[in-house]
């Protein structure tokens, strides 16, 4: 398939992506031509806008390269040696990259690969453009019966959500708490697994009162504004001063690990998954929960997206979107970044207004 394409991307280190003309790109031995139906956006790409060039190249980035990670689609052209895919077909992709041969991979713990610091729509091309390439068939999941244009975001918030919930389900036996600090995209998808999976009471915390009122209907028993020492003492309260038996933060700022942290009890679990540079500038000895867990990680899964996806196609989880077409991605990323969304902002690049 010759010819070109639009599509919105970096150009130069920290400077405003643009909406360009580029060549549609050829599928190699192993690869495939996704014609994209929605991109989902993502706040690590209003990072990636500011990020200074020794920390692209750190990460084995280049420019120019097309953002957009969460990428769902039809499979337009496949190129030689793919098997398990037709023309046609609808499929959400694989948001981390990975080798698919390290010992991660091979224990299905694909998102620790070391070769995930660069991927699609971070560093590589990815799918806000009319065409996207894939490495390999293992990246292209098919759907059954989802609309591939609202579907992207499962990629990222959804398998992220659901890799950190997942991951603390062990602690949540009946009479549990668990808490979601950050009740935006990944959160709301975390209140959802957790209300499906878990017998846990799950309490939100987020300081916008709007994104407080959406956690409850979402599924959460109750949302509490933070966070802060009084968000800590009622999760305390509310627990009988035990903690909860799992703390998500999708913040991960100074203020969510301060107060987060010791709202867990001993034995408890706290999940760092989201990317706001914060530090603990604290004597961690006597802070942490006695016999507990801290964890962080990257992206969900391959196993995590296929079964998200069956949790979403069963009709236990709603995926919430906001569509966009092509030529307003820029106001898209605008109210991404106020916090004006009430769902996950979709761009539909075969829609011109």
């Amino acid at each position: 398939m010759a010819g070109t394409m639009k599509a919105f991307r970096l150009t130069e280190w920290e400077k405003p992506p643009r909406l360009v003309d580029t060549e549609i790109p050829k599928p190699g031995h192993a690869q495939i031509l996704v014609k994209v139906a929605g991109a989902g956006l993502c706040h690590s790409d209003i990072g990636m806008m500011a990020m200074p060039e020794a920390i692209g190249k750190m990460a084995g980035w280049s420019m120019p390269y097309t953002l957009g990670h969460e990428v769902g689609g039809w499979v337009a052209e496949l190129g030689p040696g793919v098997q398990g895919l037709a023309v046609g077909d609808a499929v959400v992709l694989v948001s981390p990259h990975s080798c698919g041969h390290c010992h991660y991979c091979m224990s299905g713990n694909d998102n620790s690969c070391v070769e995930t610091y660069a991927g699609r729509g971070y560093g590589r091309d990815g799918g806000l453009a009319e065409y996207v390439l894939v490495d390999s068939a293992r990246f292209a999941v098919k759907l059954n019966g989802l609309d591939p244009r609202t579907a992207g975001p499962l990629s990222d918030a959804g398998a992220t959500a659901y890799h950190a919930v997942r991951r603390v389900l062990p602690k949540l036996s009946p009479g549990s708490t668990a808490v979601v600090i950050g009740a935006g995209g990944l959160g709301t998808f975390a209140i959802q697994f957790l209300r499906v999976l878990s017998p846990a009471r799950v309490v939100a915390v987020d300081n916008n009162p709007a994104r407080r009122a959406i956690a409850l209907e979402f599924g959460a028993h109750e949302a509490l504004e933070g966070i802060d020492a009084n968000t800590t003492a009622a999760i305390k309260e509310r627990t009988r001063g035990a903690g909860a038996d799992a703390v998500l933060d999708f913040v991960g700022n100074d203020q969510s690990l301060e107060y987060g942290l010791p709202a867990v009890r001993n034995t408890g679990s706290f999940a760092l998954v989201g990317a706001g540079g914060g530090t603990l500038n604290k004597n961690v000895w006597g802070y942490l929960p006695k016999d507990g867990e801290l964890f962080s990680f990257q992206g969900g899964s391959i196993r995590d997206l296929r079964e998200v996806i069956a949790l979403v196609e069963a009709g236990l989880v709603r995926n919430e979107t906001e569509q966009f077409p092509f030529s307003k991605v820029e106001e898209a990323y605008d109210r991404l970044h106020h916090g004006t969304l009430r769902g996950r902002a979709v761009v539909t690049p075969d829609i011109w207004e």
